[in-house]
């Protein structure tokens, strides 16, 4: 009796396990019982790796042995990926690789090359461990492929500035990993992409320092210019306005209003104030008229014609005095240079670098266009001063000691976000009679303006030595490369991104740091307890079932 009771349990559990494996198998489901969702992915992400109709494949070159803090990175890439392999109906395949590992440090390095060559940037990590310094270079980045194509993704990002640690930085990162991947799968698998018109017909800047954009945006869009001077900007996704130094007309204007007014979005890079080098001891700054005003004030915005002087702020060098015959030359802060470091809460502007401006005005919002929405982008830090246009710009202020009294002029705005329904500055002036008319839009809904009183922030620099463009926010003097060209495509995405992939940027990944010193303490004592808890559970475990099992049959 009790041995056809035990094969009836038997069969009652393979039953329910099996129906519950059919039931898995027919209704897919993951539940993610995290506080952050941090397991869990966009709905736009699950929609891009739905419809895969090729097969991707991710190479992931961040494996091996590092500090804890990339460590959490690269399960934070494997978690990631893991949930994309669900999704995409076994059209994406991950490998893992360590490039350090290699037979002949001459073999290393070939691999280190062939990365940086792909597009990846290395890191150095330093760690204690046990006392001693070690060092090591690591690539904290992947490369996905598709057929012939293949996209580099850099997974180490963030806002890097002193007051960050590195392990904010990392987790940045972290929160990061799935909009990083997911834009490079959409940039091998969309056939559809969008198409970005470029207004480089009022600019004098040489096409050389606006390559490297142009190059990043053909990646993963179509790109027109406006040098044959179109009727119209209908058809275009996205409208960016580079750095204009000539006015714009009243049928410029027009077309701007329309493309706009019609749903349009689009991005202006325009400076407040000319600065033009009159000697090798400074420059001199000028109001700039553009034309544009009256159109921006119409959607709410006013770029003012002065000069924003900051105490966070890039380096410029300058020759200090001479050391023998030798003039001494030395990188000195250039209060005029802002590093905007200071972002309004969005998610184009989430867990980004500083961005560096170059001579930046100031925006005010203003009364009216009530139907559109103003969300500050990139500010200024409190610490600023304002200089009116006409001024002189001498370089002799560099070697000054700023007075901290006189920079009380706060934050100011930098780039701002208007969407929403807007009105046509042109509303009420075109007559019946004028061949406009038939087309003419008095107003519309979903427009999307972004506006930066800076027109260097696209702007690269050049490397004529190498005839080679520098990257877009490359500094020369710090070596280091700011966030300009990752504020840039982000405004790109949002404002063309119909499926919402840049949601994906609002994760959010709480730190629950350990208490360093009482882990330094106590941590003798935890690596006991884990060692030795287990082992004692079991045999409480293995006792106690062993005096129930006696005084069962004890009766026997």
């Amino acid at each position: 009796m009790l041995i056809k009771s035990t094969i009836l349990r038997i069969v009652l559990l393979v039953t329910i396990l099996a129906g519950i494996n059919w039931l898995a198998s027919v209704f897919f489901f993951r539940i993610d019982l995290t506080e952050d969702k941090r397991y869990s992915i966009s709905d736009a992400t699950k929609e891009l790796l739905g419809s895969l109709d090729k097969d991707i494949s991710v190479n992931v070159y961040l494996s091996g042995d590092f500090p804890a803090g990339f460590e959490r990175l690269e399960s934070a890439t494997r978690e990631t990926l893991e949930e994309f392999k669900t999704y995409s109906n076994g059209h994406l395949t991950v490998n893992y690789s360590d490039p350090s590992s290699a037979t002949s440090e001459e073999q290393r390095q070939k691999q280190y090359m062939n990365l940086v060559d792909r597009g990846l940037t290395p890191t150095n990590v330093f760690a204690n461990e046990d006392g001693k310094r070690t060092e090591k270079i690591i690539f904290p980045g992947a490369i996905v492929l598709a057929d012939t194509l293949a996209v580099p993704v850099q997974l180490l990002k963030g806002n890097k500035t002193r007051s960050t640690s590195p392990e904010e930085q990392l987790n940045q990162s972290y929160e990061g990993v799935e909009f990083e991947l997911a834009s490079a799968i959409r940039l091998l698998v969309n056939p559809a992409r969008k198409k970005v018109g470029l207004v480089v017909s009022h600019t004098q800047i040489s096409p050389a320092r606006l390559s490297d954009l142009i190059a990043t945006i053909q990646q993963g869009y179509d790109l027109f210019m406006d040098m044959n001077n179109p009727e119209s900007y209908d058809g275009l996704d996205a409208l960016i306005v580079m750095k204009p130094d000539s006015a714009f007309s009243d049928d410029d204007k027009y077309k701007l209003d329309q493309y706009v007014v019609s749903g349009g979005k689009a991005m202006f890079f325009v400076d407040g104030a000319k600065v033009d080098s009159v000697s090798l001891d400074g420059n001199y700054a000028q109001p700039l008229d553009l034309g544009l005003n009256d159109l921006f004030f119409k959607w709410g915005a006013r770029i003012n014609t002065n000069l924003v002087k900051d105490l966070n702020c890039a380096d410029i060098l300058l020759n200090v005095g001479n050391r023998g015959d030798t003039p001494e030359i030395r990188p000195l802060p250039w209060r005029f240079y802002p590093l905007i470091n200071n972002f309004g809460r969005h998610t184009i502007t989430r867990n980004l670098n500083a961005v560096y401006t170059r001579f930046l005005s100031s925006i005010d919002t203003v009364g009216g266009a009530s139907s559109v929405q103003k969300i500050p982008l990139l500010l200024t830090s409190p610490y600023t001063q304002v200089v009116n246009t006409p001024a002189l710009v001498g370089y002799n202020e560099a070697r000054k000691d700023p007075d901290a009294s006189e920079y009380i002029g706060g934050p100011k705005l930098a780039a701002l976000l208007l969407e929403g329904s807007f009105n046509s500055l042109f509303q009420n002036r075109i007559l019946p009679a004028d061949p406009r008319s038939s087309t003419f839009k008095e107003s519309g809904s979903g427009g999307k303006v972004i506006i930066c009183s800076d027109g260097d922030v696209i702007v690269n620099d050049f490397d004529y030595k190498r005839n080679a463009p520098l990257p877009l926010g490359y500094d020369r003097v710090s070596k280091q490369t700011f966030g300009n060209k990752d504020f840039i495509m982000n405004a790109l995405d949002y404002l063309t991104d119909a499926n919402g992939l840049i949601s994906a940027r609002n994760k959010e990944i709480n730190i629950r740091a350990l208490d360093k010193i009482k882990l330094q303490e106590k941590r003798k004592f935890w690596q006991a307890l884990n060692l030795l808890l287990p082992i004692a559970l079991i045999g409480i475990f293995g006792a106690l079932r062993y005096y129930l099992r006696a005084r069962k049959f004890s009766g026997i």
